[in-house]
């Protein structure tokens, strides 16, 4: 493959998928962890990380959500569903390191 489509379908991705995850938080009100990281812009690995620093904090934040079920590929899952006010809350307590984490802090901090 060109390098230059392969850049371009990886730009594409990214970009659909920040905009299918913030669609889905505008109509629902609420989302897991994973899915507001990936709204700030990050892909799904790296959203997995943060969501899992985001999940201790909100511990100490006193933040609980509401309980839910997450299915994919057929699988149901239980989750935990947030708004964007209470990851505002678990955000402004998150420390990360790696620059891409900070910006993503930053917007979700910013969000509501």
């Amino acid at each position: 493959m060109i390098a230059s489509n392969r850049t371009a379908r990886n730009t594409l991705r990214q970009r659909s998928a920040t905009t299918r995850a913030a669609a889905k938080i505008r109509r629902e009100g609420a989302a897991t962890l994973a899915t507001h990281a990936i709204a700030a812009g990050l892909g799904v690995k790296e959203a997995r990380s943060v969501a899992g620093s985001l999940r201790k904090n909100a511990a100490k934040a006193g933040v609980t959500g509401q309980a839910g079920v997450s299915y994919r590929r057929g699988a149901a899952r239980t989750c935990t569903r947030y708004t964007v006010r209470e990851v505002a809350a678990i955000a402004a307590l998150y420390r990360p390191r790696k620059p891409a984490f900070k910006v993503a802090a930053t917007k979700l901090a910013l969000a509501a």
